[in-house]
């Protein structure tokens, strides 16, 4: 088995730019995972793993056979190496090297007739990505894409906050032009989060084909996105501000939709 105990090698400073630097990872095609249970739901979401790195202390080869296939590359690290390739302040000794996915409209299949799809306009703090995600995921919505994105997917803070789940989840990227021209084609309903022209959210009927839209809690959604609404939503406020956290905001309507649904 190769073995990389040098923070000075080649391979190891290569990494270090893959963890760091997005247009690393958008030139070659390749990102980071650290975690068992993130490596696990990449490999169920059918990501190719490159390579796995592992810290013997913390985790033996034995427990780290049921994640490599024949393809995959196995190689044990130092522990400096490791600290230096870590992205999390605590951690299970395991780093894998796999290759990025198309997150293209058109990779998009629903299931059903009446797919609910979570959308998020703009948004720029990863940290709020993987919550977004987190909650797409909680109520199992059959798509989640984010329009003109800010953060490239595979920033660790994404995988980190999300928990994985940015392996498991169906997301496509697109500007909002292009979503809202793949939303109307199909004759998805556009449900947008907004303050003006509003109805409270619980008077509408998410049973059909449904696409909830979100935007920044700063500035909200942009005009394109009131303008094309099937109907603008809120959710409405009882305190003394008038916005919530996007995920929160989002999780409260995703799951008004799956109430109508009898949560199928």
């Amino acid at each position: 088995m190769k073995q990389i105990f040098s923070l000075q090698n080649p391979f190891i400073k290569q990494l270090v730019q893959l963890k760091d630097k997005s247009r690393e990872r958008k030139k070659t095609g390749l990102f980071l995972i650290e975690g068992q249970r993130e490596l696990s739901l990449a490999l169920k979401g059918h990501y190719a793993i490159e390579t796995i790195l592992f810290l013997p202390e913390l985790i033996s080869e034995s427990q780290i056979s049921p994640l490599v296939s024949p393809e995959t590359e196995l190689i044990e690290i130092s522990k400096e190496v490791f600290q230096k390739l870590a992205y999390r302040d605590t951690t299970e000794g395991v780093i894998a090297i796999a290759k990025c996915k198309s997150h293209d409209l058109e990779t998009i299949h629903f299931a059903t007739k009446n797919p609910l799809i979570l959308i998020a306009e703009a948004p720029e703090k990863p940290g709020n990505i993987g919550a977004l995600l987190r909650t797409a995921d909680a109520a199992n919505v059959d798509a989640v894409i984010i329009a003109n994105p800010k953060s490239d997917l595979y920033n660790p803070n994404i995988i980190r906050s999300s928990v994985g789940c940015v392996f498991t989840k169906q997301i496509a990227l697109g500007s909002t032009s292009e979503i809202i021209d793949f939303l109307k084609t199909r004759h998805i309903n556009i449900y947008c989060a907004a303050l003006q022209a509003s109805v409270h959210y619980n008077t509408q009927d998410y049973a059909q084909s449904t696409a909830i839209v979100v935007g920044t809690e700063a500035t909200g959604l942009s005009d394109e996105w009131i303008k094309n609404a099937t109907q603008n939503i809120i959710i409405p406020m009882q305190g003394e501000i008038d916005s919530m956290n996007v995920s929160v905001a989002a999780g409260i309507l995703i799951f008004e939709a799956k109430r109508q649904r009898n949560f199928n």
